[in-house]
């Protein structure tokens, strides 16, 4: 019995994140259970709230069988005995948890042969102490680990804390300082403490400086200013704890971590973004990753339900492309799949009344268990495609992206505000609010008591939906005009500098690129100064400075620096051509079998090209699919391998919900 983590990777090629999460899960957990010497070949798996999460999020029920597991339990519900089998226990190290455990475990008569225990984060040396005083417990384990991973894998390099919570209980008005608020401190530190445990990384820790500080030296800082120093700190201390007692855990740097909060870019939260995974998340009626529609099978309609994650080649290779390129490139494919699938046709042959010989008839068969697949994925996505180009033109969405890419950029004005919403009478609130929204960010110090209402009265909102623009004072935005005293008017004249939000780099578009095209969300700029080693170490400092470097000093992992392409963006707009589409085609990208031979996952998880020390970026409050898509791009970019995590993943609907309720003093507890 040992209390341990025995991780090892091997140097035999590159390793995903998720991939390398997937097999800490298999081989270091169930496949070392599995091999037990007299253990039977056959175990329960156990879990409570929290691992079971983990597991689902990086593991199929298919992976957990094949290593022995033939019943998989809830550690909070009534379990029938089974003292024949032995059961492996994957849970937190909570005080419930470990209770239900040594229920299950203790007295005459267990309900289990033996146990092996392993706990998502580490175990408090009280709760270990209990398990070491029964007896009855400790003659029935057969393994007590702390596997230390305790994040739920949301892509092949993104991963969330599931603090789902965190904008509201540390950026809201009436939490800071309160004990919501320090153990949600906490639980983000555990739990991302553990990503580093699980990757053997031991990372140099910056974080974004307290906003106040690094702008304004008139203003107070607030517990939400420093949420990002809050974590690194948190999460310094479970490093060196790890450095001490973790077996294998580096004892020198091997990778950059960057801790930001959602404050750095809330553009990036409410905009619409164009790429189709992005696209889909906003606008279908999604449960996460779940989505379900209506076909037809048979002459009968029924309700099919899907996933939209990367076992789907052609979601993995559609889901970073502009909606209009994905569009195109579903077209291409499904008339390749058509022209060059033999079963497909004969197929299409039967439709125009061609008869099938005995040759044709066995060549149908024998190609029709791919043609299904396929021709399966290839309608889905048709369907998907299809409905959000509908929703497109239904909305209005071209107008309103270009004008919100327009006051991103500085070509619009309050006079375009206006007249969309005159013209577009049936807008929905939604739409509404992300246009203000991004206008206030843009435009700060614009929206007095007074203009609020004339605001509210043109757009026809209502108080509580204003909330969602007044409650960006709380990420940082200057909504509002603020009264300066004669000593700050003062400081103001003699040069004190004014609070501005961070601008975003005007970067060159080829020529075939899309007007839509033009926004990226600011985390890129972080990670690209970071891998050439400029930048500020005044807004975004060390932890712990590296050994022998200055204030300004580079990256230790960073690249010579470049000069930044400050060309002009060539605005144009897009143009409807084309039956069931609003978009006008520009290239068209071809496969030879209409599926997946140009898979964005074969790219990802074996180029060996990627050879660079990891750069993780992690966002309190919440992160974006614009931003795991930057993750996707730099990675192939730099050949360094981008992880990008945050507490949670939000839509934009979701995060409109979180913002209008920052100002309400009734959050549910932690």
């Amino acid at each position: 019995m040992s209390l341990s983590d025995s991780s090892s990777h091997g140097a035999g090629g590159f390793r995903t994140f998720r991939q390398t999460s997937r097999d800490r899960l298999l081989q270091e957990m169930l496949h070392a259970a599995r091999t037990g010497k007299g253990s039977p070949e056959w175990k329960v798996l156990i879990m409570d709230e929290v691992t079971v999460k983990v597991m689902s999020c990086t593991c199929k029920m298919a992976d957990i069988t094949d290593e022995g597991i033939s019943l998989v339990e809830d550690l909070n519900k009534r379990r029938q005995p089974l003292p024949a089998l032995d059961a492996v226990y994957f849970i937190q190290p909570s005080q419930e948890s470990v209770r239900k455990f040594m229920q299950d475990m203790s007295g005459k008569s267990a309900l289990y042969k033996k146990a092996y225990v392993f706990f998502s984060s580490p175990i408090g040396r009280d709760l270990l102490q209990a398990i070491k005083s029964d007896q009855s417990v400790l003659s029935r384990l057969a393994a007590l680990r702390e596997m230390n991973l305790e994040y739920l894998t949301v892509d092949t390099q993104g991963f969330i804390t599931d603090n789902d919570e965190a904008l509201e209980l540390l950026f809201g008005e009436s939490n800071e300082g309160t004990r919501k608020f320090d153990k949600c401190i906490e639980t983000i530190a555990t739990r991302l403490s553990t990503v580093f445990a699980s990757m053997k990384e031991f990372p140099y820790v910056r974080y974004r400086a307290a906003r106040s500080a690094a702008t304004d030296s008139t203003s107070t800082t607030t517990g939400r200013d420093l949420v990002p120093t809050k974590v690194a700190a948190a999460l310094w201390d479970r490093l060196m704890k790890y450095k001490t007692n973790l077996l294998n855990f580096p004892q020198v740097e091997t990778c950059e971590l960057i801790i930001v909060d959602r404050s750095i870019d809330p553009i990036a939260a409410v905009i619409h973004e164009w790429t189709y995974d992005a696209m889909c998340h906003d606008l279908l009626d999604l449960d996460g990753n779940k989505y379900i529609y209506e076909t037809t099978n048979g002459g009968r309609r029924e309700n099919k339900e899907v996933l939209l994650e990367e076992h789907d080649p052609v979601w993995v290779e559609l889901r970073d492309l502009f909606i209009a390129d994905a569009s195109v490139r579903l077209t291409d494919k499904m008339q390749t799949f058509a022209s060059k699938n033999k079963a497909a046709q004969i197929k299409l042959g039967t439709r125009e009344g061609q008869e099938l010989s005995t040759r044709d008839m066995q060549k149908m068969v024998q190609a029709l268990p791919q043609y299904r697949d396929q021709l399966d994925k290839l309608s889905l996505h048709i369907h998907i495609a299809t409905l959000l180009n509908a929703k497109i033109k239904q909305d209005v969405l071209s107008d309103i992206g270009n004008l919100e890419q327009d006051f991103v950029y500085g070509d619009a004005t309050i006079k375009e505000l206006i007249n969309i919403l005159n013209v577009n009478q049936e807008m929905s609130s939604e739409n509404k609010l992300r246009l203000l929204m991004i206008y206030t960010v843009t435009h700060p110090e614009k929206l007095d008591e007074t203009k609020q209402m004339q605001w509210m009265k043109l757009a026809r909102l209502s108080s509580t939906e204003m909330n969602a623009v007044t409650n960006l004072e709380f990420l940082g935005v200057q909504v509002s005009k603020k009264p300066h005293s004669g000593v700050e008017k003062l400081a103001l004249k003699f040069g004190a500098r004014k609070s501005k939000r961070p601008l975003r780099r005007t970067r060159e578009q080829d020529e075939e690129s899309w007007q839509l095209s033009r926004f990226y969300p600011l985390v890129q700029d972080i990670v690209e100064d970071m891998d050439k080693g400029v930048l500020s170490k005044e807004e975004y400092p060390y932890l712990k400075d590296p050994s022998g470097s200055s204030m300004h000093a580079s990256s230790p992992f960073s690249r010579p620096p470049t000069a930044p392409n400050s060309r002009p963006v060539q605005s144009r707009r897009t143009t409807a051509k084309g039956p069931g589409s609003t978009w006008a085609s520009r290239g068209r990208a071809s496969s030879d079998d209409g599926y997946s031979s140009n898979s964005v996952l074969k790219a990802a998880v074996s180029d060996p090209k990627i050879n660079g020390k990891r750069i993780f970026i992690f966002i309190v409050g919440g992160m974006t699919r614009s931003e795991l898509r930057v993750a996707h791009k730099l990675t192939t970019q730099l050949k360094r391998e981008v992880v990008l995590g945050s507490t949670n993943i939000d839509n934009p609907k979701q995060f409109l919900r979180k913002l209008k309720e920052l100002n309400s003093p009734e959050i549910v507890d932690f």
